[in-house]
Order: C-alpha cells, then sequence, then structure tokens
C-alpha cells in the first residue's frame, strides 16, 4: 500500500472507490487506502460517512451542522464546519491529489462526487442477501450469495462510529439481517450435508455474536456429524457458560438435547474390562458431591428415581436461590462471582452421592438420594449458614426450596 502520510505529487486516477463500513472505516482508491490513519478527527470520519450513505442528494448546511454536534455549544457552527470540510479535503489531497474533489459544495448545500463509481461493502451485502433470500432460484445459487455476503460481515457497521444516534438503525439492521442470514444458509448447508462448511460459517458468526444460542446449535451439530464430540463438547460448555455468565439464563431444551447426542457419541468401543473398570474408579474416588451439567442432572435424576421406586427409598430434590432482599436477581457480575462461592460451599457440605448443577443463573438444583424431608432440611439450612458465615458482609440471601419424589407416580410410570 502507498505511504498514506506523504503528499502525492502525482495525482491518482480516480475513477472507482471502493468502501468498507463493516469494522474499520476504509476508502480503497487502487493502490491507495484512506483510513484514520491519515486523521484522528473523529468528526471527519462521521462528515466521510454521512456523505457516502446519504450520495444520493445533497444536504444542507444545517443537516450537517445538526449531526456534526448535535447537542454541542458551538459560537460558529457554520465556520466549524467549512473548517471541518477544509481539513477533510486536504487529508484526501495528501493521498488522491487536489483532483477529482470528492465532496462538492453548491449553494450552501454538499455532496458527494456521484462522477466517481462508488462500492460499498454495506450496498453490496444487503445485494446478495436480496439474492439469496429468493427461493425461486436455483438452491446453489442462494449458497453462493449468502457465502460472499458472509465474507464481506467481518464485523459490524461503522463500530468506531457507535456513538452517532443516525448510525444505530444502520447498525441494527445489518447486524440482524446478517444473523437471518447465517441461520438460513446454515439450515441449507446442514440439509446439503456440507458440515465443514457450516463449521466455518458458525465459527465466524460467533465471534461476531458470541450470545446467540442457536449458532452454537448449528455448530455443534456440524461438529458431532464430522464426528469431532471434543469440539462439540468444547463449544457447549462455551455455549452454557456464557448463557449462564453474560445472559443469566439457562440452555435451552434443544441445546440441552445436543448435549445428551454428544454424550451417545462419545462413548467409544472398548473391549478391555479392566480399563473400564479403572475409568470408573476414579470418577468414583472423587470427594464431593457429582457436579454436572443440568443435562446429565436429569438423566442421574431419572436413574435415582427408578431405582428409588423399586426399592421404596425416599430422594429429596432441592432449588437453591441467590437474590437480593427483595427478592430481584442480582447484577451478572455480582450474580457470576457469588455463585462461584456457593458452589464450593456445596462442594464442601454435600456428600458423595450427592448431584448438583447449574439450574439458571442464580439457581443450582441438588438431587438428595437415600434422604428424608428432616435430613434435607438440615442440610440445606447448614449449607446456608456456611454460605452466610464466609459472606458476612454481603447482602445477598440464598433461599431453599424442598420436594420429595413422588415415588407414587414414578411406580406408576415404571
Amino acid at each position: 500500500m502507498a505511504n498514506i502520510a506523504a503528499k502525492s505529487d502525482i495525482p491518482v486516477a480516480v475513477e472507482s472507490i471502493s468502501v468498507s463500513m463493516f469494522g474499520d472505516f476504509k476508502l480503497f482508491v487502487g493502490d491507495h487506502v484512506i483510513d484514520d490513519r491519515i486523521s484522528r478527527s473523529h468528526k471527519m470520519w462521521v462528515l466521510l460517512a454521512y456523505l457516502i450513505i446519504h450520495r444520493n442528494r445533497h444536504i444542507s448546511q444545517e443537516e450537517l451542522i445538526e449531526t456534526l454536534w448535535p447537542e454541542e455549544d458551538n459560537d460558529n457552527p457554520a465556520n466549524a464546519l467549512k473548517t471541518l470540510l477544509y481539513r477533510t479535503r486536504a487529508s484526501i489531497a495528501a493521498v488522491l491529489g487536489e483532483e477529482p474533489q470528492l465532496i462538492l459544495s453548491q449553494r450552501g448545500s454538499y455532496s458527494w462526487n456521484l462522477q466517481i463509481d462508488l462500492k460499498v461493502d454495506a450496498e453490496e451485502f444487503d445485494r446478495l442477501v436480496s439474492v439469496a433470500a429468493d427461493i425461486s432460484i436455483d438452491r446453489q445459487v442462494r449458497k453462493d450469495h449468502y457465502q460472499r455476503a458472509m465474507e464481506l460481515y467481518q464485523h459490524d457497521f461503522l463500530p468506531k462510529l457507535s456513538d452517532q444516534m443516525w448510525v444505530i438503525p444502520f447498525t441494527t439492521y445489518y447486524h440482524y439481517l446478517y444473523l437471518d442470514s447465517v441461520f438460513a444458509c446454515g439450515d441449507m448447508l446442514l440439509e446439503d450435508e456440507e458440515y465443514g462448511k457450516l463449521a466455518d460459517l458458525c465459527n465466524q458468526a460467533v465471534r461476531i455474536e458470541p450470545y446467540e444460542e442457536k449458532l452454537y446449535i448449528l455448530l455443534i451439530k456440524a461438529f458431532l456429524a464430522q464426528g469431532n464430540t471434543i469440539a462439540a463438547v468444547s463449544q457447549y460448555e462455551k455455549a452454557t457458560e456464557l448463557l449462564y455468565k453474560n445472559l443469566g439464563v439457562k440452555p435451552s431444551e434443544a441445546l440441552r438435547e445436543l448435549y445428551q447426542e454428544i454424550m451417545k457419541e462419545n462413548k467409544l468401543l472398548e473391549l478391555d474390562l479392566t480399563v473400564i473398570q479403572q475409568d470408573l474408579r476414579e470418577a468414583a474416588e472423587r470427594p464431593g458431591p457429582f457436579v454436572c451439567e443440568y443435562g446429565f442432572f436429569r438423566e442421574a435424576y431419572r436413574l435415582e428415581a427408578r431405582r428409588a421406586a423399586r426399592q421404596g427409598s425416599s430422594v429429596q430434590i432441592a432449588l437453591i436461590t441467590l437474590s437480593l432482599p427483595d427478592g430481584k436477581s442480582p447484577t451478572l457480575a455480582l450474580l457470576n462471582k457469588t455463585m462461584e462461592q456457593v458452589l464450593s460451599v456445596l462442594e464442601y457440605c454435600l456428600r458423595r452421592g450427592d448431584v448438583v448443577s447449574r439450574y439458571s443463573g442464580a439457581q443450582f438444583v441438588i438431587m438428595l438420594p437415600t434422604a428424608n424431608f428432616e435430613d434435607a432440611t438440615m442440610i440445606l439450612d447448614r449449607i446456608v449458614a456456611m454460605f452466610n458465615q464466609k459472606n458476612r458482609k454481603s447482602f445477598l440471601i440464598l433461599n431453599y426450596k424442598i420436594q420429595q419424589l413422588d415415588l407414587d407416580k414414578m411406580k406408576a410410570y415404571n
């Protein structure tokens, strides 16, 4: 690339300009690049972006002043605008030369020079998605257009200008159009068994939108179809952790069902019973309760409930909830920190045969086999007391509910 800091002595032939608005705002003119290295002026880039987006009309001086200085006190805004325009033109001229002028002025209004062909990545993205969404055209053509569109969308729209009110609707529009396109393309790739392309598509998408659960579902399905259970488990754990810690919500039923598929796929053929026994022995010798993901908790519950129904033993299910004094949920930052402390108390107080799982951002569910209601109440009281002792300065409250497994229903089920 040319040295953008040096003034161009030879005028650059400007026939077309490519503009990047997804991520860093850049203008590409041949081998030359115009980006924020030529000027750190935030308002200069707001001005350029606004003129490009609205290039099909003349923009009045008043509109530009309102856009650039919406709530700022400025004794002479017209003069400030003229100064900004002068500096913007000078910065561009330092790269391309004096001609042609990219910003034109006419009778108190300003516009982009339409004699120069402009290709904007956001507009091309919109066009490609529009074609791809047409279900009447060839399926492969649709997928090709979707994937070309995805290659353009490397980041949200003008992130460095996200403080501008006029940018927000564009950012929202393109972000959701991108996600809808990923889902549409992803579903087609899954149906057509193109699992490698699906994994690549979703891996890129979760970097842009890490809190969209459906992306992880598609990604895990791709890994499972490829037989890559290690990657599937990793993505499942990443998804559940993000949901708990950043949104304070539990995984959906669809994601939990995928966990069961992962566990089924993760069973390798092993003919040596000694190896199997050693693996089981090591798992059984771990101290404290069995802490697991909720999908596995459900399976453990089903197994324990069937056994209790046959033997007539009692099983207690407890739900503990962390809350503010008024019953509302704490902020996520406080919640995540304190829930780790709650788990450490559970691991200390519960028996090796007990089972624990995170149920939601502020809750743990506990299964207490062979315990009656009185024993369970005593155990939960001990947990609350230890939590309060370890968090004397905390205003958070740990509550619990206990319910005995209904053996009559389980017998009828069996």
